[in-house]
């Protein structure tokens, strides 16, 4: 407990996130969600706020991919022992789920920013041999199981993660839910602030909702209604030993279903979106709740690859305590962003060669697109006319980099991994294309820094906010993405990148593809073959204007400024 002492007297917030990427090693995430807990985190640090993190250990992480030499994706399971990287603290704490009582140990991880600053982090773990073998289990598989195993890790993150701060001496005045997931955490909060019942009336107890309305902040990430957790109340009343009665929870999170979002919004006095245009999309979907935007920012010191990061330190000193100084970056030489850059990519093939045998071209531009592979992602939106494709690589080579992976129930993106495989085949001496399987942490920095045009196309309105294309841009790398999410904030056209289409909504995919490959051929392909300087200039220019803005300092400033200081 020695080591957490230091953090108890000043530390006044809590951050709850289902998912981290603290560090490669410890696979405590997923995806998008978790790098950005991760970067959250990391900034925290540096910025030295009063922030303590909550998460679950995952010992068995999300899963590792393997892929078979017919696409099919393989899930096995990616166990990590926290040991070595963690602390066991010598506390525990109980929750109650269905008929049987729950343990709950933490771990401690102390996250270290360059210039001495440090944040705890607090890793949830019920395998633990006071609990039944079922229930050991509990915080093994991120995102697996049925809804039964979800509301279990969601009570043991939400009212365990509650209890066991209090337990270890914490004393908070703000909780911050990122996603829903922690939305159970209100209800421990209204538990503990809850009145007597009114012996003379019988009514009560009389729970508090201002005063936890006022200690909550969240953050919703998915833009579409049928994304957010719900559950019968069949379930919930059998699983969870709720303080509030069915009646009341029916009115603080649904009357059909029990849903987090719901009840995260109702009792979270501070609610936004993670861009601009999310929260417009959020606020059509819960109409009377006001929701705020802070857009979503990348932690630079993380994503830039170590020659940009040398770089910047001799042009734009302090550039990672404060990024928005990167916008001198406009005055570092062309030429060196493109050495640092040929670099970086010298990296990435390198890799791609170790995993997949493949040698891809140098002198070639490098299509990079990874994201979770999913239906409103478009994954396979590169890829509608292949003979199109296939006639624009003839006039303008290029070759295409892919990674990600399909959540083990998700049918359709299994069957778009597979497809991919297909195309990557079909397109074998015109156009060349490699998948890079087990996407992680690692492989999304050399990815992000090793490729020339960062390629986004999800389905509009359904990009929260993404952020892959933040970090891209960190290393010089062009973004060429529908306009959704930050990059409606962030295009310039022809200044820090390019836009696919219109701003709308309602263009079917063969009409995008049509953009996209117009884009692809009559002005970024010829670009990069037949105006070095001016793409070098624009590559200057998208690290400077993206990365001095688009960066979690930027966005934990706000956070600080205009949510946890109300």
């Amino acid at each position: 407990m020695e080591q957490l002492d230091r953090f108890l007297t000043r530390t006044r917030i809590a951050y709850f996130s289902m998912e981290m990427a603290v560090r490669p090693e410890m696979h405590t995430y997923a995806g998008g969600l978790g790098v950005l807990a991760g970067d959250t985190a990391r900034s925290c640090a540096e910025l030295q706020l009063p922030m303590v993190f909550v998460t679950l250990v995952s010992r068995a992480g999300y899963f590792k991919q393997r892929i078979t030499a017919d696409g099919q994706q393989l899930e096995e399971p990616d166990w990590w022992r926290p040991e070595g990287l963690c602390t066991p603290l010598d506390a525990m704490t109980g929750v109650r789920i269905g008929e049987r009582n729950v343990w709950i140990r933490p771990w401690l991880h102390v996250l270290k920013g360059p210039e001495g600053g440090e944040v705890p982090i607090i890793l949830l773990d019920t395998d633990l041999l006071e609990n039944d073998p079922a229930d050991r289990e509990l915080t093994h598989w991120l995102y697996g199981g049925d809804d039964a195993y979800r509301l279990k890790q969601e009570i043991v993150l939400g009212l365990g993660g509650v209890r066991l701060l209090r337990a270890l001496g914490f004393e908070l005045d703000t909780y911050h839910l990122n996603e829903g997931h922690a939305a159970l955490l209100t209800l421990e909060l209204l538990r503990r602030g809850a009145g007597p019942r009114d012996q003379a009336s019988g009514v009560g107890p009389v729970y508090d909702i201002g005063q936890v309305r006022g200690q909550c902040v969240f953050t919703t990430h998915t833009p579409v209604e049928a994304g957010h957790d719900r559950f019968p109340y069949e379930l919930v009343s059998r699983l969870l030993d709720s303080p509030v009665p069915l009646g009341e929870l029916r009115h603080l999170a649904g009357m059909d279903a029990f849903n987090l979002t719901q009840l995260a919004m109702r009792l979270s006095g501070y609610v936004n979106g993670v861009a601009l245009r999310h929260a417009e999309t959020t606020q059509h979907l819960f109409p009377g709740y006001v929701i705020r935007a802070i857009t979503n920012g990348v932690h630079v010191g993380t994503w830039t690859h170590p020659v940009f990061a040398h770089l910047y330190q001799q042009h734009v000193p302090h550039w990672q305590h404060e990024p928005e100084l990167l916008v001198r970056a406009l005055l570092i030489p062309e030429d060196e962003i493109w050495r640092c850059h040929q670099l970086a990519k010298a990296d990435l093939l390198r890799r791609i060669a170790e995993r997949t045998g493949v040698a891809l071209d140098p002198a070639l531009p490098l299509i990079g697109c990874a994201r979770r592979m999913t239906g409103y992602k478009r994954p396979l939106l590169l890829f509608q006319d292949l003979d199109r494709l296939a006639a624009i690589a003839a006039k303008h080579p290029f070759q295409v980099v892919m990674a990600g992976k399909a959540h083990p129930r998700d049918g359709l993106g299994k069957q778009a991994i597979r497809q991919l495989h297909e195309v990557a085949r079909a397109l074998a001496g015109r156009v060349a294309c490699v998948f890079l399987p087990d996407y992680d942490m690692e492989l999304a920095q050399a990815m992000v820094a090793g490729s020339d045009i960062w390629l986004n196309t999800p389905r509009p309105p359904l990009e929260a906010s993404g952020t892959s294309g933040m970090k891209a841009a960190l290393n010089g790398v062009l973004n060429l993405s529908v306009l959704d999410g930050w990059w409606v904030e962030a295009c310039i056209e022809g200044v820090t990148g390019w836009a696919i289409g219109e701003d709308r909504h309602d263009e079917p995919d063969a009409v995008v593809a049509r953009h996209l490959y117009d884009k692809l051929e009559n002005t970024v392909l010829p670009l990069y073959h037949g105006d070095p300087e001016a793409w070098r200039r624009l590559m200057r220019q998208a690290a400077a204007h993206i990365g001095s803005h688009f960066n979690s300092q930027r966005m934990m400033r706000r956070y600080a400024a205009e949510a946890y200081l109300r």
